[in-house]
């Protein structure tokens, strides 16, 4: 399409701050310019001069929350990779994060065993809470490995410690062998945590509070936030094309 004016100053704005453009952006510019230009001013606050990340790191911030499992939103993914690469990040680096990032999925005994466990209290059945050998070396490797423990763990650790091991060697991974330092390791947990497709409380604040102990400041935990806060904008970016396709397929003659 043609551009106005405002249009084009808008795109040439976009591609100045955020350094990409795509047939979305083009779609979100062609039906309402405005809502694209407040978008920008929204998504650009982690970057003003200020800003506490580094521009490699945000990235490292915005493939977390785009890979996250429970969001999987491929643009995204392979857009900041992109940017990542450009900015000099590793493939080491960029699988670790994905490493970081792959964790989620226990979340499902972080919130379900509770559960479990509180079904078991109603019907009267009841579990020995005290840790034997392997329990207590189990929970020793984790928090030798991990640098923290949790009571949310402590009904996974009694109800399923085969789980429980598996599990700490598969997150120990990054923590082992991992390039990142721990506190961009615990900031990546932080984003998906945050993020509005898990918003996992428990796992957030433990998290925050890791990161805040290996030296991360309340900025850079904050500029964490504010990019995952930005994804909502994928509604725009997959539904606005659709309704481009659709209104010009009724343009169409015949």
């Amino acid at each position: 399409m043609t551009l106005s004016p405002e249009q084009q100053q808008i795109k040439d704005e976009f591609i100045r701050v955020r350094g990409t453009w795509g047939p979305a952006w083009d779609a979100i510019l062609e039906l309402d310019a405005r809502f694209l230009k407040t978008y920008l001013d929204f998504s650009a606050v982690p970057w003003r001069e200020n800003g506490h990340l580094a521009p490699k790191v945000k990235e490292f911030i915005y493939i977390a929350v785009n890979s996250a499992a429970t969001h999987l939103y491929e643009p995204g993914i392979r857009q900041h990779i992109r940017a990542a690469l450009d900015l000099g990040a590793t493939a080491a680096e960029l699988m670790e994060v994905i490493e970081l990032t792959s964790t989620l999925g226990i979340h499902a005994c972080t919130v379900g065993v509770p559960v479990l466990q509180e079904a078991m209290a109603e019907v009267g059945l009841t579990i020995d809470a005290t840790l034997d050998e392997r329990r207590q070396r189990i929970k020793d490797d984790f928090t030798n490995k991990r640098g923290y423990w949790n009571p949310f763990w402590d009904g996974l650790l009694q109800l399923d410690p085969d789980l429980f091991e598996a599990y700490t060697a598969f997150s120990a991974v990054p923590w082992e062998s991992g390039p990142l330092e721990p506190k961009v390791k615990e900031l990546i947990y932080t984003a998906f945590d945050a993020s509005a497709t898990h918003m996992y409380v428990p796992g957030l604040k433990q998290h925050i509070v890791n990161a805040l102990n290996y030296g991360a400041t309340v900025g850079e935990v904050m500029e964490v936030l504010e990019i995952a806060s930005v994804i909502g904008i994928h509604c725009a970016t997959v539904a606005a094309p659709i309704l481009i396709d659709e209104l010009r397929k009724r343009q169409q003659p015949g």
